[in-house]
């Protein structure tokens, strides 16, 4: 067997996970800019995905934009009352 067919599948399988990271990339981007824009969609991510939302608070909170956790609690705690 020559080393050839073996650089071959080594290539594609390279692609392959690079194209898969791509798409995780562009999947945690949206995610972010969706939460982003939207405080409803945040509450569902809340609900059903807490350790996201945390993320997302963190993430904020290292690039220096705080306040936004605080201002989601405040407006749903305004809602259920």
């Amino acid at each position: 067997m020559s080393p050839r067919p073996f650089a071959d599948v080594a290539r594609r399988m390279m692609k392959g996970v690079i194209v898969v990271e791509l798409l995780g990339v562009i999947g945690a981007y949206a995610l972010f800019h969706k939460m982003n824009d939207s405080r409803d969609f945040r509450s569902t991510v809340s609900r059903r995905f807490p350790s996201i939302l945390e993320v997302y608070y963190q993430s904020n909170e290292w690039a220096g934009v705080y306040g936004v956790r605080e201002q989601d609690q405040e407006a749903w705690s305004s809602k259920r009352s």
